[in-house]
Formats: C-alpha cells, sequence, structure tokens
C-alpha cells in the first residue's frame, strides 16, 4: 500500500472545508475504487456531492490508516517521545526560573550566536526589533508552534488508558502532526537564528553549516554501528541527525534507506 497516498488523502481531509478541491477529492475516490461511473457523476457538480465525498474518503482513509504496520507506529512514537522530552523539559526550567541559554540552545538545537545575548533566555535575539517583519514573525508563530505541540502531545497522551490503549490508526495522525510541526519549529528557528541581513535575504551562517556537516559525519559513523547492531534508540538519534543536514545528498538519502532507518 503507498503510505504517500495515504498521507495525501489524510492531508486533503485536514484543509478546511472551503480550501478543498473536490474535483481532486473525486480523483481520489476514482484512484481508490477504479469506478469511472461513480467518478464521471460526481464530477457533473463535485461541490454538491462534497458530503459523499469526504465520507468515502474519510472511510477507506481509516481502513488504510489501519494497515500501518505497528512498527511505524512504533518508530515515530520514538521520535515524539524525543520532541516532547524537549518540549516540556524547556517548559519545567521556565518555570524553575532557569530558563537559560544554554536550556533554549538545547530546544532549538542551535549553537549560541554573536546575536544571542541576554534576550536568548526567552528565544529572543538582542536585535529582535531590528529585524524585518518576517523573520520577527518567525519567533511569533514559533511561540504558537510549540503551544499547539504541547496541546496535541496532551491529547496524544489522553488517547490511551491503561485497561485500554490507543490504537495505532488513532494515533498516527497526533505523532505525525507532531512530527511535522517540529520540522517547521527548527526550520523557522534556523532562520529566525541565522538572520543576517545580506541583501534582506534570510542567509545561514557559517556555523549553521557547520552543524551541516558535522551531522553528516556523525551519521556516516553511526550508520556503520546500526548496520552492525540496530536500535530503535539509535534509529531516533540518526533520524535526529539527518533532520540537520542542509539539502542531502542522493547517496546519504539512499544508505539510510537501504538500513530501513528511512
Amino acid at each position: 500500500m503507498n503510505q504517500d497516498f495515504t498521507k495525501e488523502i489524510q492531508d486533503w481531509l485536514y484543509l478546511p472545508h472551503e480550501q478543498r478541491d473536490y474535483a481532486k477529492g473525486a480523483l481520489y475516490l476514482l484512484q481508490l475504487t477504479g469506478n469511472k461511473i461513480m467518478y464521471r457523476n460526481l464530477m457533473a457538480n463535485p461541490r454538491r456531492n462534497a458530503e459523499f465525498i469526504e465520507r468515502q474518503l474519510q472511510k477507506r482513509l481509516s481502513f488504510r490508516l489501519q494497515r500501518l504496520t505497528h512498527a511505524q507506529v512504533e518508530e515515530m512514537q520514538s521520535q515524539v517521545n524525543v520532541i516532547a522530552k524537549k518540549l516540556f523539559a524547556s517548559r519545567e526550567q521556565s518555570q524553575a526560573g532557569l530558563n537559560s541559554a544554554e536550556a533554549q540552545q538545547k530546544l532549538r538545537g542551535a549553537k549560541l550566536t554573536p546575536n544571542s545575548g541576554e534576550n536568548f533566555k526567552q528565544g529572543k535575539r538582542d536585535d529582535h526589533d531590528q529585524l524585518p517583519d518576517e523573520i520577527q514573525a518567525l519567533y511569533v508563530e514559533n511561540l504558537g508552534i510549540v503551544q499547539r505541540m504541547r496541546e496535541l502531545h496532551l491529547k496524544l497522551r489522553s488517547l490511551s488508558t491503561e485497561d485500554n490503549p490507543a490504537r495505532d490508526c488513532d494515533r498516527y495522525p497526533f505523532l505525525k502532526d507532531l512530527i511535522d510541526l517540529d520540522k517547521k519549529l527548527h526550520s523557522n528557528w534556523e532562520t529566525y537564528d541565522h538572520y543576517t541581513g545580506k541583501d534582506g535575504v534570510a542567509v545561514m551562517e557559517d556555523n549553521a553549516r557547520e552543524e551541516s556537516r558535522k551531522a553528516v559525519r556523525m551519521i556516516n559513523l553511526a550508520k556503520g554501528r546500526y548496520a552492525k547492531k540496530p536500535s530503535e534508540e539509535l534509529k531516533v538519534q540518526i533520524l535526529a541527525l539527518y533532520g540537520k543536514v542542509i539539502n542531502p545528498t542522493d547517496k546519504l538519502t539512499a544508505d539510510l534507506k537501504e538500513l530501513g532507518i528511512l
């Protein structure tokens, strides 16, 4: 089963009703069922058939999600556990008055830069007010992303009880959203932290590129260990490093796919 197609359908269903392309939804049903007569009938007026298209896609999506292997969901859960550990550790440090620059560094996975002065303890650069509006907006957006991630994680935890553990297909949407939001969070910090104003475009400083090169070196060392002795913990570490690589090469990606890490 094509999991990319499953995710495409799920992303479509996540869209607000007014943003959905119901002609595309009808095409998804054609791809799923092969029923050309139904497709032609739906295409006569896709929006009038919106409820039918949504209901049929949701039913088939649920079936496809149930067929996700337990190992795939557990792999995503391992990634989310690492993400949640950073998020909640940051909140506890803040409540204890220990939200230092070092704590922010751990949360963001970033090196302290010349712009990382006293304000960095709140995640804000000293020159924040002099930055372009679109760069300042990334800081505000990330505050909302962190709050959203914490809410999703609490909902994820509430799905399960000791007597009634959550099904994989129920956990999957929350896990996927948390992982996607974490990528967006770090992408925003990467741009915000390393903006230099050159030609008015956000550029990464040398330390960001060095971090990328360092991550590649560490992956090359770790993948040899993983090939000899695979473990879930090492797999999560390699995935975290891979996320720091700027424009990973096709060979690196292929190697990790061959090992079953990607």
